[in-house]
């Protein structure tokens, strides 16, 4: 694999600030070494000839349950408490580790052919050290750069939790580099109560790992008990990625903002499910960073066009229309990196970061004439578009096609087992 490339010729788009021209991007060793028109070309690299596309950062989802592809569109119409009982209740409990393997690998695939690069897994099926073992290896053997979240799923009883994540630790990520990382994903307070939390922050602060929690979805009260809760315990700390949020006052989205945690959104499912009016704006309003997620294919779509579409009408359906395609790309993009813990490493096309990107074909009918670039990616593109895929320097997609895996070879053990999960007594359709 060639450790430099110059994609030549395309319109790139940066996010920081949003701005879009017709220029050159050099990667080598897989970060992003210059920007700007007529490049010349390096000795030895591999040339990408992306007139008539876009450039851009590779997205990032946010805040997926990246095992749950086996069982998509399964619940399209749940409401919360039916989506805690039928999936989280009945068919989690189905899964052996094959068909984790086979749902991570399948939904990372998913989100790599549709351009997105980065992906926060927040995996809460982890049943045995055999389910933990296939999640993350199938995410490594995706090639795609992703924050693997551990939500413990053994016995309450004290020091189990803490046990099991530093075995996961230890036996998964101990050497470092890769593009697969660990994050502690936290039921929280408001899902799992106050010793139980305590115990996920202590593991998180003991291993040095960022962590994400589902917070402030609920209803009002438990979002404000839960955040008052962290407060207390001097637990509200720099890098959380909260998930949700729907029920946080504007004051509260603040004191998330200046303690350095941002929001995930997952725009459909949030709507769909009954959480409430996703939070996209007034997170941003706050200070805080606002991620998109694509959170669970049971019910909602897994490419990150549908969640800025999705993100862009509801906001604009808002009295204040200060709402921007430009918010929405930030949103899929930096701040969606913020929130995966890359900080400025990811997200942009700034000098140094990581280069993972995607190239988009303008020359279809429904993208031309993308007069403007952004709004063109925000409004007018869907997963056809996706041409090209960079994922640390690396060609993951080339014309439309995934390069190192066979697609049919990923669904057949897919489709076998969603076949069995959905044969499982009380695990049907609803």
């Amino acid at each position: 694999m060639p450790s430099t490339l110059l994609i030549k010729g395309g319109v790139a788009v940066d996010t920081d600030p949003v701005i879009s021209a017709v220029a050159d991007v050099l990667t080598e060793d897989g970060r992003i070494a210059a920007v700007g028109p007529g490049l010349p070309v390096p000795e030895g690299a591999e040339v990408i000839d992306a007139r008539g596309m876009i450039v851009l950062p590779g997205f990032v989802d946010a805040h997926r349950h990246t095992w749950q592809a086996g069982i998509r569109a399964i619940g399209p119409d749940l409401t919360l408490p039916r989506y805690v009982e039928r999936v989280i209740g009945e068919l989690a409990g189905a899964h052996r580790p094959e068909d984790v393997y086979a749902g991570n690998l399948a939904g990372a695939l998913e989100c790599l052919d549709a351009g997105v690069t980065t992906l926060v897994d927040w995996s809460h099926v982890q049943l045995t050290p055999e389910h933990t073992a296939a999640a993350v290896e199938a995410l490594r053997h995706s090639g795609i750069r992703a924050v693997f979240g551990y939500c413990y799923g053994g016995p309450g009883r004290p020091g189990a939790l803490a046990a099991a994540g530093r075995r996961v630790h230890e036996e998964h990520f101990g050497s470092s580099g890769g593009l697969v990382t660990m994050a502690i994903a936290a039921l929280g307070p408001e899902f799992a109560g106050e010793e139980h939390a305590l115990r996920e922050w202590r593991l998180a602060r003991e291993l040095g790992l960022p962590l994400t929690v589902h917070m402030g979805g609920l209803d009002p009260e438990r979002a404000r008990w839960g955040l008052e809760f962290l407060e207390r315990e001097g637990l509200l700390i720099p890098g959380t990625n909260y998930a949700h949020g729907n029920h946080y006052s504007d004051e509260a989205l603040k004191r998330i903002a200046g303690s350095g945690g941002g929001i995930s959104v997952s725009p459909v499912v949030e709507a769909e499910l009954g959480f409430g009016i996703p939070v996209t704006g007034r997170a941003l309003a706050a200070g805080a960073p606002a991620g998109l997620g694509g959170d669970t294919v049971v019910s909602g779509p897994g490419d990150m066009f549908s969640l800025m579409r999705a993100a862009y009408a509801l906001e604009r359906a808002r009295p204040n229309l200060g709402f921007t395609t430009r918010d929405v790309l930030r949103a899929a993009t930096l701040e969606g990196a913020r929130l995966a813990g890359l900080g400025d490493a990811a997200g942009s096309l700034g000098l140094g970061r990581h280069a993972d990107l995607v190239l988009l074909r303008t020359d279809l009918l429904g993208m031309a004439p993308a007069h403007d670039p952004v709004g063109a990616v925000v409004l007018s593109a869907d997963t056809r578009a996706v041409d090209t895929v960079i994922v640390a320097g690396r060609v993951v997609k080339r014309h439309g096609r995934l390069l190192h895996h066979v697609v049919q070879d990923v669904l057949a053990p897919l489709a076998a087992s969603a076949a069995r999960l959905a044969a499982t007594p009380r695990a049907r359709a609803v």
